[in-house]
């Protein structure tokens, strides 16, 4: 993973609070904006979560592309 250990713990410290049972079930119902347009929806509700937490902001100087961010945030977003 290229992320770092360091940025990959400071992404979990802002999701965790966030990934609660309730909001996992509100996506696993399609409960979200624009849900039918959702092709992968752990991916969706990962981002979601990343987005939602401003963990992006954790991110800003580092040389992440997508993929190595969707990795980072997989270690840290257990499947729905």
């Amino acid at each position: 993973m290229k992320v770092t250990k360091e940025h990959v713990a400071a992404i979990r410290d802002l999701i965790e609070p966030l990934d609660t049972e309730e909001t996992r079930q509100r996506y696993r119902d399609g409960d979200f904006p624009r849900a039918e347009l959702t092709r992968d929806l752990n991916r969706r509700y990962r981002w979601d979560l990343m987005w939602a937490a401003r963990a992006n902001l954790v991110l800003h100087d580092a040389d992440y592309n997508d993929s190595h961010i969707d990795t980072a945030l997989r270690s840290v977003v257990p499947p729905l």
